[in-house]
């Protein structure tokens, strides 16, 4: 098999492209770098990949529709798991076009690809933000997500209703996996892990949206990956071959708790400013996954605490390394 994955220098991309590189497939990584946060980190996780021989990368924008279609025709791709998108609710907020070139025309240029190219299975990331302001819970991939609550979500509603229509056009298998609030060694600067890690460990105050009256499903980036990795082996069949799953942990924590593992794994504890709900934000997510553990026979098992001490673990390790190359560059200079 020969995989595409997009977005190889992301978070879930790396670990996804990791494990399929170490059970020995064959993998094109796609990128285009960009520096919505520290293209340092992206260099780093592109280095846990380049040392394999069953590895390539391809520096490319998905909207850039010649060379997405030159690609496939030239390396004739079994699967592509398609993880690729403008991230972040607040930046939709900021920065809205960046949404519609990376999250609505480049999910295009992939289809286009599979449309014309005998691709077997396509798997591509949704998000846990179409459910919206959904009160019923848990939230389950039968519920009515007609109201999102940022211009983020709404693409990634619009990317399963633009896999559905090529699945029924053109009999492409795919799967759209809603992914519930993702963490672990490795993760996006912009996301609470970090955030809070980085401002207790320098003894600086973290902010609270809605006065830590939130929870979240937060789901271990090993357990999404096995999610991935267990659905893209069973496409789709029937006359429309279109799948979608929920991939969260099926447990909600209270931010406090969140906190807490968080302050317990630095050995500090935090100052907090409480702070109202910010737009684009909801109160709670939480996952239905009897639909997964039906499919696969798996459902995410990580415990917050220890995925918490794993991440700030790798944190330190990271921030090691980067005071280090400071350091170094400034007595060269």
């Amino acid at each position: 098999m020969k995989y595409l994955i997009t977005g190889a220098a992301g978070f879930i991309g790396m670990h996804t492209a990791k494990r399929l590189l170490e059970q020995g497939e064959e993998v094109v990584g796609l990128d285009n770098l960009n520096d919505y946060y520290d293209p340092a980190l992206k260099a780093y996780r592109l280095a846990q990949l380049t040392p394999y021989a069953n590895f390539r990368f391809v520096k490319m924008d998905l909207a850039d529709r010649a060379g997405i279609a030159e690609l496939f025709k030239a390396e004739q791709f079994t699967h592509v798991i398609h993880l690729a998108a403008q991230a972040g609710v607040r930046y939709s907020l900021e920065n809205p076009f960046a949404y519609v070139d990376s999250n609505l025309v480049g999910t295009m240029t992939i289809l286009e690809g599979c449309r014309h190219n005998p691709v077997q299975h396509m798997v591509y990331a949704s998000s846990s933000s179409v459910y919206g302001m959904n009160a019923k819970i848990p939230f389950s991939e039968t519920d009515q997500v007609d109201n999102p609550v940022s211009l983020y979500a709404a693409t990634k509603k619009a990317n399963e209703l633009m896999a559905h229509s090529y699945s029924k056009l053109y009999k492409i298998p795919t799967t759209g996996l809603r992914f519930f609030t993702v963490y672990g060694p490795a993760g996006r600067p912009d996301m609470a892990p970090w955030l809070f890690t980085e401002a207790i460990l320098k003894s600086e105050p973290i902010m609270v949206f809605n006065h830590g009256k939130m929870q979240r499903d937060f789901t271990y980036i090993d357990d999404i990956v096995e999610g991935i990795l267990r659905i893209q082996q069973q496409p789709p069949q029937g006359e429309i071959p279109y799948g979608l799953f929920n991939i969260g942990n099926n447990q909600p924590i209270q931010l406090s708790r969140f906190i807490e593992a968080i302050e317990s794994a630095c050995g500090k504890k935090a100052e907090k400013i409480m702070l109202p709900m910010q737009s684009g934000d909801v109160e709670r997510t939480y996952a239905d996954t009897s639909r997964l553990e039906g499919k696969v026979g798996y459902k995410p098992l990580m415990e917050i605490e220890n995925g918490i001490t794993n991440f700030v673990e790798w944190f330190k390790t990271w921030k090691s390394h980067q005071e280090s190359a400071v350091n170094l560059g400034a007595t060269l200079k």
